[in-house]
């Protein structure tokens, strides 16, 4: 087995044990988010959760009241915000994608950092009772090098009439926009690499 295929298979497993709720970066009982980095979170980084940052994400969230549309445009916002707070403390900014030869260098995200990361900000946005229609939802996978797709994974919401949506901040550099687009569609991408 190549060292590629290895860490790809390493990567896999580690989604899956997101997905289980075994790997997620937690909000710590001191006012802190912890960051992940490195790749399959090798870094955790405190981000402290100042009244400032609730603050600003309050004001970021609350044209979001005003429909499930309206916050899924509100949580991209939030993201983009989030993701330039992380790494402005981490201090590395994180560029677009991921490189397998680029893991355990801190600051440096693969899709199972960006997808822990966003899931956390999501868990404190519903905690912090910021969002009205979504719900925070465990990671999804998709992709097993058989069907032409590299493993890869989401932070996931739950809209309130049911439906999941994929919330995937993997793709644009530190501070870019997520892809927020229902789960479905979004487990059939990512054929040969495409977005």
């Amino acid at each position: 087995m190549t060292f590629r295929c290895a860490r790809a298979v390493a990567t896999l497993v580690l989604a899956l044990a997101i997905q289980a709720g075994r790997a997620l970066p937690a909000l710590a009982n001191e006012g802190v988010l912890h960051v992940c980095s490195g790749y399959s979170c090798a870094y955790r980084t405190a981000l402290p959760l100042s009244p400032g940052f609730r603050k600003k994400l309050a004001g970021i969230m609350a044209p979001g009241a005003a429909s499930a549309q309206a916050e899924r445009k509100a949580l991209a916002r939030a993201v983009a915000y989030f993701e330039r707070a992380a790494t402005a403390r981490i201090g590395v900014k994180d560029g677009p994608k991921g490189e397998i030869g680029r893991s355990r260098i801190y600051g440096q995200m693969d899709c199972i950092d960006e997808s822990s990361n966003t899931g956390a900000l999501l868990r404190y946005l519903q905690e912090e009772k910021l969002m009205r229609h979504h719900e925070s939802r465990p990671a999804a996978s998709r992709g097993a090098f058989i069907d032409g797709r590299y493993p890869h994974s989401t932070a996931v919401l739950r809209e309130k009439n049911g439906e999941l949506w994929a919330v995937d901040s993997w793709y644009e550099p530190a501070g870019g926009a997520p892809d927020i687009m229902p789960l479905a569609e979004w487990r059939k991408r990512g054929v040969g690499g495409a977005r």
